[in-house]
């Protein structure tokens, strides 16, 4: 069986509200299930390939502060 995970959550996701993508992604963190990973991943790469790079490089600067022991 050929699963294309990445169609299959921008299909699962497609046309929620901004509450309900809220929700989606609020769920998978808070659950703190592996199997939810790849999801966010997904929709991280969503946020991505849609930010100006001036908010790709927001992102980063987040990031980067977040990881910082």
């Amino acid at each position: 069986m050929n699963l294309n995970l990445r169609n299959a959550v921008i299909t699962n996701v497609t046309g929620n509200s901004q509450s309900e993508l809220q929700d989606t992604i609020v769920d998978a963190i808070q659950s703190g299930e592996e199997k939810m990973l790849p999801g966010l991943g997904v929709l991280f790469e969503v946020i991505w390939q849609n930010a100006s790079q001036d908010e790709q490089q927001e992102m980063l600067t987040t990031l980067e502060q977040g990881l910082k022991k």
